[in-house]
């Protein structure tokens, strides 16, 4: 259990967790994952690495090694998105969540205001 906000890593730098989200999946996977997902969308749409080279202007020698290794460009990426139709997709992806409150003391406090549910129906 960590009792201070600032971890010190390895290499001696600090930063603050306080404000840090934990992920399950590795930065590796990740890319695995999205030039599986790009691959199949290629497949899906009967596209071949050549065709979908040509329609997005990324090299096909970088969509292959895209495909084989997950490593690309944010620019090429976003190019075979847009051809795949799955820009959108990854725009709203990334839209930051908003969330009501930044402490469980507000969670708590906001419990306290709220008005109880009748449980029972009107007597007639």
């Amino acid at each position: 259990m960590v009792h201070n906000k600032y971890y010190n890593v390895s290499s001696g730098h600090k930063f603050n967790i306080a404000n840090t989200m934990v992920s399950l999946i590795t930065v590796f996977k990740a890319q695995t994952l999205l030039a599986e997902h790009v691959r199949r969308s290629r497949i899906d749409s009967g596209l071949t690495q050549q065709g979908l080279a040509e329609r997005s202007g990324v090299r096909l020698p970088t969509l292959r090694k895209f495909e084989q290794k997950g490593l690309i460009s944010l620019e090429s990426f976003l190019k075979l998105a847009m051809v795949l139709g799955l820009l959108e997709n990854i725009v709203n992806a990334t839209t930051p969540v908003t969330t009501q409150f930044t402490s469980i003391d507000e969670v708590i406090n906001a419990d306290k205001h709220k008005k109880p549910v009748r449980q029972k129906g009107w007597r007639t």
